[in-house]
């Protein structure tokens, strides 16, 4: 079975990882559908899933539908997160280096009416057209080329070193060389939290 076949399955997967049905998740996983086919990945939990990689944009809903169809997460080092704040995401196989980057269409959102002119709520006209909306109508992607430093795949660790500041540990490389001393990013360029 093609995982276009199984769009109901993976979408109540992916509803159960999420927590709730909406728009972002039908768009997730017609997104993951879509860009995995693309790059010739058929089954990405499976015999495929060392082959892909993925990047995503935003940090919503469709983002859990990402992981939950194609497998990635940020966990296994298999999907990098690039906080650009769009609807979009890459796929690269890593066998082959294809790699295509898919983006939902903003009119799919007033389209989504066309399709259900009777539902008023229009987050729920959006999540019943995009079950049914063609891709062309719900995506555009381009081919695209990504370079993947060897630091960021998936795998071991290739560098482990202790901050000469904090005395934490800083793993992949993610280090910086300041007037001689190893830092954390967060001792050389400040960081996200404040200690009490």
């Amino acid at each position: 079975m093609s995982l276009r076949d199984d769009f109901e399955r993976l979408l109540d997967e992916s509803v159960r990882i999420h927590g709730h049905l909406c728009p972002g998740q039908v768009l997730g996983v017609r997104m993951s559908i879509y860009g995995l086919e693309k790059i010739g990945i058929a089954d990405p939990k499976g015999a495929d899933r060392k082959k892909l990689y993925l990047f995503v944009e935003i940090d919503r809903c469709a983002t859990d539908a990402l992981q939950s169809v194609t497998g990635c997460s940020l966990g296994k080092r298999s999907m990098r997160f690039v906080d650009y704040g769009k609807m979009a995401a890459t796929f690269v196989n890593l066998e082959t280096g294809q790699a295509v980057r898919v983006v939902a269409r903003e009119e799919a959102r007033e389209k989504a009416k066309e399709y259900f002119p009777d539902i008023e709520n229009k987050y729920q006209c959006q999540l019943e057209a995009y079950k049914i909306m063609p891709d062309d109508e719900l995506f555009y992607h381009q081919y695209v080329k990504v370079e993947i430093p060897k630091q960021d795949m998936p795998g071991r660790p290739l560098k482990r070193v202790k901050c000469d500041s904090c005395g934490e540990y800083v793993q992949d490389m993610r280090d910086l060389s300041v007037d001689g001393k190893t830092l954390c990013r967060a001792c050389a360029e400040g960081a996200y939290y404040r200690p009490l």
